[in-house]
């Protein structure tokens, strides 16, 4: 009886033991530690929206160094520039700038558009500047060419009701004498018809869309010396 005892004794313990070493399995990982602030918005310095750009380096004919510079956002570590070529939808990216400018070589006589992104190491958030439009100027001339529509609406690539769908866009030019508008539109990117034009003052068109097609749009710009401008392809398809 007396060894029958310390065996059950024992027994109990090992089932202790076992029980306080395997408890601490279910706890699981550790919780990832919280976010930093959200970064803000830097602000354009220079070029700003809408303006001719003549303070850079002429480095060909046709090239020139351009000092992109903008005010620190708030809570940020690094910036990323996006610069696109209007006339040829090129983009130059230059990612993870700790400085608050960059030296970046451009046509010279092109519209271009540029963006900032702020980014912070301690947080997934980021923030982006608008989009700010500006002519780098190349050989003097007296008259600029409208900048290229920027869609609204519909937003590119979305899906809309058929039926009857307005067409709407912004303008813009460095001369301020847009004279008015032609709307291409159809089913056919490569053969495009016109929809109709509009005066300098409105900037959208009503189209007839039918259920189930895609459907492609442009803008193309007049000034007052008769300089046009041709926006990017725009999409949408109809449910």
């Amino acid at each position: 009886m007396k060894i029958s005892s310390i065996k059950i004794i024992a027994l109990a313990a090992t089932a202790l033991v076992g029980v306080s070493c395997g408890g601490g399995g279910d706890d699981g990982p550790p919780p990832p530690p919280p976010e930093g602030p959200a970064p803000t918005a830097a602000t354009f310095v220079f070029p700003l929206d809408n303006t001719e750009c003549n303070e850079g380096t002429n480095i060909t004919e046709n090239t020139s160094d351009v000092n992109f510079q903008w005010n620190a956002g708030q809570n940020t570590d690094t910036y990323d520039v996006t610069i696109t070529n209007l006339n040829t939808n090129v983009v130059t990216t230059r990612n993870g700038l700790t400085a608050t400018n960059v030296t970046v070589t451009i046509n010279r006589g092109a519209p271009f558009s540029w963006q900032i992104t702020s980014k912070s190491s301690s947080t997934t958030s980021t923030a982006a500047t608008s989009t700010a439009r500006f002519y780098n100027t190349g050989e003097p001339v007296e008259n600029y060419a409208p900048f290229p529509a920027s869609v609204i609406a519909p937003v590119m690539g979305s899906s809309i009701a058929a039926g009857t769908v307005g067409l709407s866009w912004t303008g813009s030019d460095i001369d301020n004498d847009i004279t008015g508008y032609e709307v291409f539109f159809g089913t056919d990117s490569a053969s495009l018809a016109s929809a109709g034009t509009t005066d300098s003052g409105t900037t959208s068109l009503d189209v007839t869309a039918s259920a189930g097609t895609v459907y492609f749009w442009n803008v193309v710009t007049t000034d007052g010396q008769g300089n046009t401008s041709t926006s990017e392809m725009f999409q949408f398809k109809t449910n």
